[in-house]
């Protein structure tokens, strides 16, 4: 590993371990103590956006359940450099908040029934009210008529007006959006920590719990649901009628710390349900040509941190393989597929590069992996030469686009597809579905 990539793994692997968070939290409490405050939870809703509607339905059990001084921020995602997906992007929300939603037991209507034509005045009647005590509530009851497909409440709010006060409030919200250091949208913030829709409310609930914030000895019924939700309880022999399924597809790429946060899990489940999974990588989007801000990369490896240690999954310790060292991994899998070996390459790879900080981009580094996986150094040589796994690659981006997705993991099993390991549970509840003959199947 050269001075460079040795001084760049120091710094990323001291800025996502557990101890710098800890040290990020008790700061922020003495200063917190200093200044007089209490405990401040800011979310940022957007009224068009569905994970936010989601979140917004747990957000007053929230404020009764713990001391906090809940603040609501009309707000609206950054956009640009920040959401290079764009409309793909917009309506797979869409899609994975109706599938969510319905787990979750929360009233949603597709996008065919929401009264797009009354958000700009929809925004302008709740901003009018951005002063008063009761806004948080406006704001969740706007989300409602908005994602509920109620037109009459949605026209009757827009009718009441706001004198173009909605385009102020949400530049002023981003303003301080920005200036907290996040970009996007159904985002709750709290001591200097970001939590992301529903899928991260349990974070933020472990955290108020350990600075004894609760209410009560009793926890909150509703809050507790998504957890309970979202647990998933695997098979303990493939039931028979798994063997009718397709294969499932994974989408993944060696770069994305989110990808090598779901592997274990998903070989976990294709063994549980005895899926036959076809491995398919793709390069990260800064080798397609898409951008993606510091912000939004300190983001995405703090929290995959923070998720790999809620799942057991060895992360911490990396080294950046953009570039050659993506470039050599993909020819190395090639290899190794042809080897039967692509499985555990995969996983060898993925946990070196995110947990030991192996560097693919020497032979040093690659060979530890390869060695690992059982594959001959010599013929991994020579398959390095090879760019054959370039055709490859570029079938399995444009099948992964042609699906509707643009990032990884993506999960694609027939015509369901998810992204993100944090729809792993979602995966499991389709195989359920698809696998329940009415005698259960985890016999």
């Amino acid at each position: 590993m050269n001075v460079r990539n040795r001084l760049r793994s120091k710094l990323l692997s001291a800025y996502i371990s557990e101890s710098t968070r800890r040290r990020s939290h008790a700061w922020h409490e003495a200063r917190r103590k200093l200044a007089g405050e209490g405990h401040v939870v800011t979310a940022f809703l957007q009224l068009d956006d569905p994970y936010s509607y989601l979140l917004s339905r747990y957000l007053p059990d929230l404020a009764k359940q713990y001391d906090i001084d809940l603040r609501v921020c009309l707000s609206r995602a950054l956009g640009g450099d920040y959401d290079p997906a764009g409309e793909v992007r917009a309506d797979y929300a869409v899609t994975d908040s109706a599938r969510v939603a319905a787990e979750l037991g929360i009233p949603f209507l597709d996008r065919g029934a929401q009264p797009l034509e009354h958000l700009a005045a929809m925004n302008d009647a709740i901003a009018a009210r951005a002063d008063r005590d009761d806004f948080g509530d406006a704001v969740y009851a706007a989300l409602e008529h908005y994602w509920r497909g109620d037109a009459q409440a949605a026209a009757n709010l827009a009718a009441a007006g706001g004198g173009g006060a909605g385009e102020t409030v949400i530049a002023a919200s981003q303003r301080r959006l920005d200036r907290m250091g996040h970009y996007n949208s159904a985002m709750l913030h709290y001591g200097g920590e970001w939590f992301w829709g529903v899928d991260r409310l349990q974070h933020l609930i472990a955290r108020l719990e350990a600075r004894g914030l609760a209410r009560g000895a009793h926890g909150n019924p509703r809050l507790a649901s998504i957890a309970q939700v979202m647990h998933i309880d695997l098979p303990v022999r493939p039931p028979a009628a798994a063997a009718k399924l397709p294969p499932l597809d994974l989408f993944y790429s060696f770069r994305s710390p989110y990808s090598q946060l779901c592997l274990r899990r998903v070989f976990a489940v294709t063994d549980a349900f005895g899926l036959e999974l076809v491995l398919r990588p793709v390069l990260p989007m800064m080798m397609r040509g898409m951008a993606v801000p510091p912000r939004k990369i300190r983001y995405i490896v703090r929290d995959a941190a923070r998720e790999a240690e809620l799942h057991g999954v060895p992360f911490g310790h990396c080294v950046d393989p953009l570039g050659a060292g993506v470039e050599r991994c993909h020819a190395a899998f090639a290899y190794a597929e042809s080897e039967r070996r692509g499985r555990e390459f995969l996983l060898n790879a993925s946990e070196m590069i995110w947990d030991q900080a192996v560097d693919v981009t020497t032979d040093k580094g690659l060979r530890k992996i390869t060695a690992k996986t059982g594959l001959f150094w010599p013929e991994v040589k020579q398959a390095l030469e090879n760019d054959d796994w370039r055709e490859t690659e570029a079938e399995n981006r444009q099948l992964m686009l042609s699906l509707g997705g643009w990032g990884v993991p993506t999960l694609c099993l027939g015509d369901f597809v998810v992204w993100g390991q944090d729809r792993i549970w979602l995966l499991v509840r389709q195989l359920e579905e698809l696998c329940d003959t009415g005698e259960g199947i985890l016999v």
